[in-house]
């Protein structure tokens, strides 16, 4: 297996060195940041809107696969003219030559701000840029925290607005593990790079809040819709962020270096690991997601980055807690999810990057972007550093 391990990491590496980045590098526009979608068929629609989350992603995944580049400039300097100088916080969405488009202020998409800013920090030294996330994180524990979760949406000047961007299944969701889950992801990096109390606090709030409030221990999953008290709604079962949580959960909980955090997540994050291995993962890949008992069988790219960080992430532990069945079922599971990706999820044509969506027979669906305010290069990018580090020992 650890044959197999080591070509599955040559072979991300040359993905991500001679696919993934020029795609992506492809996309910048002159005018400033990144062109903000380009469709199915491989075509650049020069005025569409440019979305603060793809900007996120892409400063997040150029910082930290090419250190302080000319793509991670142009990202960060778009994430300036996004700030909200008049009452804080980013904006959605910029138009194509970098004005205000959509104005409304949600917790997740500042979340990515930070993880991308915190990510160009540390590769140029750019002291603007931390400043920028500081202030990204005070902006959010003033506006959006709660005693019991943070609020999702707002208008511009901090008006009320209901969550429309991250809700689904007609539910409007008050409040959602999603962003629960990303603001601990970037509240992570935060506080690795300042060890501001103040962000430690946030974090260790924040962690506690999933294991007592969004992790269903009957269940084994996350829950995933709440409502303003925190009272889930909805049966929703996102495969995707189960299996990325139970990895970031880890990272964030060995970040802050507490140790009885760390063994409550670890029973968890094994938990959540083997109820997705058990209920979606089938003929290589994984499910999307089980609404109201009824899998979505349709193969999202993120989902399946995510599963080859997951899995890994959970054969270590239970290899260290000396579970070698376990951790070889699960070693053997994410070298499978990459072979899935290469045979099927990988957009061969020139010019193409990943298929957003693959159906059960392995062909790409037909309506969806190529890149666009969610189709971003985080998820891959992120997969192929973190199999190079854990597998060849390569260091991002």
């Amino acid at each position: 297996m650890s044959e197999r391990l080591n070509v599955m990491a040559a072979a991300v590496r040359t993905e991500l060195e001679t696919h993934i980045l020029p795609f992506w590098r492809g996309l910048l526009d002159e005018r400033g940041g990144f062109y903000g979608q380009m469709t199915r068929d491989l075509r650049i629609h020069p005025d569409a809107p440019k979305g603060i989350i793809l900007h996120a992603r892409i400063l997040w995944s150029f910082s930290s696969a090419c250190g302080d580049c000319a793509e991670a400039r142009q990202a960060f300097q778009f994430l300036q003219q996004a700030w909200d100088t008049e009452h804080g916080g980013f904006y959605w969405s910029l138009t194509a030559d970098l004005k205000p488009f959509e104005t409304d202020k949600y917790a997740y998409a500042n979340a990515f701000c930070i993880y991308g800013l915190c990510a160009y920090a540390r590769a140029s030294g750019d002291k603007a840029a931390l400043s920028l996330a500081t202030e990204a994180f005070r902006c959010i524990e003033t506006h959006f925290a709660q005693e019991n979760g943070y609020i999702e949406a707002f208008r511009s000047d901090w008006s009320p607005l209901e969550n429309d961007h991250l809700s689904e299944h007609d539910l409007h969701a008050a409040k959602t593990m999603n962003t629960t889950l990303h603001l601990i992801e970037a509240y992570t990096e935060l506080w690795a790079l300042t060890r501001e109390p103040a962000v430690g606090q946030a974090l260790r709030a924040l962690l506690l809040l999933t294991a007592d409030t969004v992790y269903n221990p009957e269940r084994e999953r996350l829950e995933v819709f709440f409502d303003e008290q925190m009272r889930p709604i909805g049966d929703l079962h996102s495969y995707g962020h189960d299996i990325e949580a139970s990895w970031l959960l880890d990272r964030a909980c060995a970040c802050l270096g507490d140790d009885a955090l760390t063994a409550r997540f670890r029973q968890i994050n094994l938990r959540l690991a083997a109820h997705v291995y058990n209920a979606a993962f089938h003929d290589g890949a994984l499910f999307n997601e089980c609404f109201a008992g009824e899998d979505d069988k349709t193969r999202v790219w993120w989902v399946q980055a995510e599963g080859v960080i997951g899995f890994l992430n959970a054969a270590r532990s239970a290899e260290e807690q000396g579970d070698r069945e376990a951790a070889a079922r699960y070693t053997a599971a994410s070298a499978d999810l990459w072979d899935y990706i290469e045979r099927y999820q990988i957009d061969r044509r020139a010019g193409g990057e990943w298929f957003a969506e693959t159906d059960t027979s392995g062909g790409p669906q037909s309506d969806f972007d190529m890149a666009g305010p969610w189709k971003c290069p985080y998820h891959n990018t992120r997969m192929c550093l973190e199999v190079m580090q854990r597998v060849a020992g390569t260091a991002h």
